[in-house]
């Protein structure tokens, strides 16, 4: 059939990994260069945080719409959105002079961004099924890796005075290699797979999910977003400008910030779900300690060690959220389930870096960080009481293999068009294909 390489797991592994690590550069460069952006532009902090409201207005119409795109020309299309947007960040660069220019730039940026989030996930969300391996937990701690690794190569651009474009052109460059790369491994065209996919052992009907519970489990993980991309998309500004730290040393804060994210990442994939609501609690007092810690912070040193704190305190909150919500949704509700918290979280991921703009506009940045910390201690505060109200059990976990799970009525196909999101990250996320708890596969392959 056509859309199925010989190699089609190998395959789709190598083009998740390739297409996190040119998104995670290109963010990296973002977050260290938004000082820079915001001096070019001549814009205050909060004229700054507005502009950055253009990037959700480009990302949400993109993200709805490229599911249907994937649906009809398949997943090479995501080849093209990584190509795209290291193409977006160019544009943005070069045209940024003034608060118009830097607002059509970051609506063009958003746009590609959002369509090539949800694409490239449907790339490891199709890798995940077929080789059943945790592929989506690995490129994700890909993308946070290669956010340091350019934030800090970024950092040494602006030490050496280079113009702001250099860093861009370099992401675009290696998005334009990432998509050709991606041409080359992903199947052509739609896929259809073979088989009714179908169960035997269980004829029950699956129960739709109530829409509030939803509701809820997104807005903890919409306070657990704007946290985090308050600290990624600001450190490097709060860090020039209330610590006086050159344009060098400056890019350091971000990432310090995202290193100890993929750290984390990687490190809290065997936990097992019996500990999600800790895991939880922990996460937020730490988000909120290591917030308090910057917003105090009087030396750079001291910034980096709240950051250090804040980030792994971040770090576990939206995956573990997303986990509790996976294990108690029903096989065929999964990707509607995921798609609705998802979406309500990734407004806090959007709106994060504008409150802080708001805030320090009117108060100063170290004022602006502390009312990031209320964000993160009412999550610490709500996180029991909405979880009770959601009526999923935060422990709840189906057998003992990475990948087991009881038996359930399984989807005609696996759903392309609902991808989950950049911080989804939960081991517990199985595929139809692995249910023998050992990561191999019990159902056929497409063909």
């Amino acid at each position: 059939m056509s859309g199925t390489p010989s190699t089609a797991p190998r395959n789709l592994i190598v083009s998740a990994l390739t297409a996190f690590a040119a998104f995670g550069a290109f963010w990296g460069v973002w977050g260290a260069s938004v000082p820079r952006v915001q001096q070019q532009a001549h814009v205050t902090d909060g004229r700054l945080g507005i502009a950055l409201l253009f990037v959700a207005a480009g990302a949400l119409p993109a993200m709805l719409v490229v599911g249907r795109a994937l649906d009809r020309w398949g997943l090479r299309t995501a080849a093209l959105l990584v190509m795209a947007l290291g193409t977006a960040g160019v544009a943005m660069a070069l045209t940024a002079r003034n608060l118009l220019g830097l607002c059509i730039g970051l609506s063009l940026v958003g746009a590609c961004s959002g369509a090539a989030d949800v694409a490239m996930n449907a790339v490891a969300g199709r890798a995940e099924a077929l080789s059943c391996r945790p592929v989506i937990t690995r490129a994700h701690g890909v993308f946070s890796t290669l956010v340091v690794l350019a934030g800090l190569g970024t950092g040494l651009v602006s030490a050496a005075s280079l113009p702001l474009a250099v860093p861009f052109v370099s992401v675009a460059a290696l998005s334009l290699v990432a998509g050709a790369t991606m041409l080359r491994t992903l199947p052509s065209g739609p896929w259809h797979p073979g088989g009714a996919g179908h169960t035997a052992t269980d004829a029950t009907p699956p129960v739709r999910p109530r829409l509030l519970p939803l509701l809820l489990v997104g807005a903890l993980g919409a306070l657990a977003f704007a946290t985090e991309n308050a600290h990624q998309s600001w450190s490097a500004v709060f860090a020039r400008d209330e610590l006086h730290a050159g344009p060098g040393l400056a890019a350091v804060a971000p990432a310090v910030f995202a290193g100890t994210v993929a750290v984390t990442r990687f490190s809290i994939g065997g936990l097992k779900a019996a500990h999600a609501r800790t895991v939880l609690l922990a996460g937020a007092l730490a988000a909120t300690t290591g917030t308090v810690v910057v917003a105090a912070a009087p030396t750079l040193l001291v910034a980096a060690l709240g950051l250090v704190v804040a980030g792994a305190g971040t770090a576990v909150l939206f995956p573990t959220l997303i986990g509790i919500v996976s294990r108690n949704v029903e096989e065929s509700r999964r990707g509607r389930a995921t798609s609705t918290v998802t979406g309500v979280a990734y407004l806090g991921y959007l709106l994060g870096p504008v409150y802080v703009g708001l805030w320090a506009d009117a108060d100063g940045l170290r004022a602006a960080l502390g009312a990031v910390a209320a964000l993160a201690a009412a999550l610490l505060l709500l996180t029991q009481l909405l979880l009770r109200l959601t009526g999923f059990d935060a422990s709840t976990y189906r057998g003992r293999g990475r990948y087991r799970r009881r038996p359930t009525v399984l989807p005609t196909a696996l759903p392309s068009a609902v991808a989950p999101e950049p911080w989804l990250t939960s081991d517990k996320l199985a595929s139809p294909r692995c249910q023998n708890g050992h990561g191999t596969s019990t159902g056929r392959e497409p063909s």
